[in-house]
């Protein structure tokens, strides 16, 4: 059983940091994609930031420059490193691994951890 679970979530000013970690287990395999959802009341589920293997991250242009997503391929966890945070930044943060491991396809979503970003 795949288990996705979040930490590091919190209250914080404008312009603070925090940093999100995810880490999985269960796994047999190496994720293919691994990234950062959020959802804020009232609003849909919306991609932050993915990594596809060792490649780059790819961003959401809201979080553009004050986000960085990192991940560890041999132990399959992922980051996110937020900074400069704004009110519109507070949200639950859920973490997700999905890809095709033998020609099945696979999506798996941690509880999330809340981020709340306020004065």
């Amino acid at each position: 059983q795949v288990q996705l679970v979040e930490s590091g979530g919190g209250l914080v000013q404008p312009g603070g940091s925090l940093r999100l970690s995810c880490v999985s287990s269960g796994s047999r395999f190496r994720f293919d994609v691994m990234g950062w959802y959020r959802q804020a009341p009232g609003k849909e589920r919306e991609m932050v930031a993915t990594v596809v293997g060792g490649h780059s991250a790819t961003y959401a242009d809201s979080v553009k420059g004050r986000f960085t997503a990192s991940r560890d391929n041999v132990k399959n966890t992922v980051y996110l490193q937020m900074t400069d945070l704004k009110p519109e930044d507070t949200a639950v943060y859920y973490c997700n691994a999905n890809g095709v491991y033998v020609r099945y396809p696979y999506d798996y979503w941690g509880q999330g951890t809340q981020v709340t970003v306020s004065s």
